[in-house]
């Protein structure tokens, strides 16, 4: 039976990557639930950022999921990797190679800097410390400091660096793949560090950290070294996000913080994969329901359910409260109490038959 199970859970994931591989080129689509066929630039452009809020939510679920820690500044990580590219190949005219060396650097230093420090605090402290340095990073944003980051009004990207393979709507797909193996890689380190020894040290601290203290281990560094990987992880997410969408400030918001965490919850805070599940599903709702909420249909109903149907964030924070509420442990859980209610059922019923 173990065998039989080792078997499917690699065998699940290996048919899930493939069939998402050969998506470009299937001809067919899903009417409503995607823009267009599945190998139109529309569609692979939306799959694309599912993809990658599904790695960006695996990132932030290292540090609330897995090792208990509630940040309100993982947004900050994220805009580095659109803003530091941006400004290095549009105003500064460096290469690609060097740019990405370069966000390297920077999403290991800045985290490391700004972990360090707000990791002297703990619980709401640390949320609220984090909080603080996130929205330094917007007002600096906002304030466009020598002219770098644009203001209101975001940076044109130079893409004269960038292969042309992934430049142009025609060559989305290329764009689609980089983002499932950025979602892949996302996965593979996510699952080695959570299987190391130190995600063990994560998963405790998570239960009692007082207990660890008491068994000779200190939480610091430990906690430090999940927050840069998160932070770096997110880093590149963003870094995808400026070659699909492009430089846009609403990156540095709190708000886009709190939706990742609204992910990971809805699709299952500290499983293998609740916040991709809950990151992919996530952005294709919010994306969908705002394209659906002005067709003429919908106008054409009844104010009652027109109203609700015609904004996206109520049906969403719909949702999200009925996940909250009847599936506490996110979507991912629900095969597991699928499971759980037939086995229950069915000894009922041979309890009933034994009466």
């Amino acid at each position: 039976m173990r065998k039989g199970g080792g078997v499917l859970r690699y065998a699940v994931p290996a048919a899930v990557l493939a069939l998402l591989v050969v998506v470009p080129f299937l001809s067919f689509g899903l009417p409503r639930v995607l823009p267009g066929p599945f190998d139109s630039p529309g569609t692979l452009q939306l799959l694309a950022l599912c993809l990658v809020f599904a790695g960006v939510a695996l990132s932030y679920d290292l540090l609330f999921g897995f090792t208990g820690l509630l940040s309100f500044g993982h947004a900050l990580y994220f805009a580095l990797g659109v803003y530091m590219p941006a400004i290095a190949l549009t105003e500064w005219e460096w290469g690609l190679p060097a740019t990405l060396a370069f966000l390297a650097v920077v999403a290991i230093a800045v985290p490391l800097v700004l972990g360090a420090v707000s990791l002297r605090v703990a619980g709401i402290a640390f949320a609220m410390v984090t909080l603080a340095f996130a929205q330094a990073g917007t007002v600096i944003v906002q304030t466009n400091p020598g002219g770098l980051t644009g203001g209101e009004e975001g940076i044109v990207l130079n893409v004269d660096a960038l292969p042309d393979f992934f430049v142009g709507v025609v060559n989305t797909k290329y764009l689609y793949w980089l983002a499932l193996a950025y979602v892949a890689a996302v996965f593979l380190i996510a699952r080695a560090a959570i299987g190391s020894s130190a995600g063990h040290v994560w998963r405790a601290i998570r239960d009692n950290e007082r207990r660890v203290e008491v068994i000779g281990l200190r939480p610091y560094p430990y906690k430090l070294l999940v927050f840069v990987l998160a932070a770096f992880l997110a880093a590149w997410g963003g870094f995808m996000w400026l070659l699909l969408i492009g430089v846009t400030p609403e990156v540095t918001t709190a708000t886009f913080t709190l939706t990742l965490l609204v992910m990971v919850v809805l699709g299952g805070a500290g499983t293998r994969f609740g916040a991709l599940i809950g990151g992919f599903l996530y952005t294709l709702l919010d994306y969908r329901l705002r394209s659906l909420a002005g067709e003429e249909k919908i106008q054409e109903l009844p104010d009652v359910l027109r109203i609700p149907l015609s904004e996206p964030l109520f049906l969403l924070g719909a949702l999200f409260v009925a996940v909250v509420f009847f599936v506490p442990g996110g979507l991912a859980s629900l095969p597991s109490r699928i499971r759980s209610l037939v086995a229950r059922r069915r000894a009922a019923r041979t309890d009933e038959v034994a009466a």
